[in-house]
């Protein structure tokens, strides 16, 4: 068990800026140790011929070659739309300018 106290508590609470009432001091308290005691717990581990790594599992990136490829013309692209003007999709205004 670590010697965390309701001052030690009430003190993070005041750095964080939350605002507790006693009685939530009193029970993070005991949370708070059982956390603490937790982590000890893992610190215990023997890591001594670990690796650090970033994560458990090998990350491979997945996405594609940025390439140029044959495309779309813009006229071609806008064929189908209602309204196009500037070589663009034009849509009605929703907003004011306001």
């Amino acid at each position: 068990m670590s010697e965390l106290t309701r001052d030690d508590v009430a003190h993070l609470a005041g750095l964080a800026r939350i605002d507790l009432d006693p009685a939530e001091l009193d029970r993070l308290v005991g949370e708070l140790d059982v956390i603490l005691t937790a982590v000890a717990t893992v610190q215990q581990a023997p890591i001594d011929d670990v690796e650090p790594m970033s994560h458990p599992m090998p990350l491979v990136n997945v996405t594609r070659a940025d390439e140029v490829r044959p495309s779309l013309t813009p006229e071609q692209a806008l064929s189908g739309a209602p309204l196009a003007e500037e070589q663009r999709f034009s849509v009605p205004r929703i907003l004011d300018e306001d």
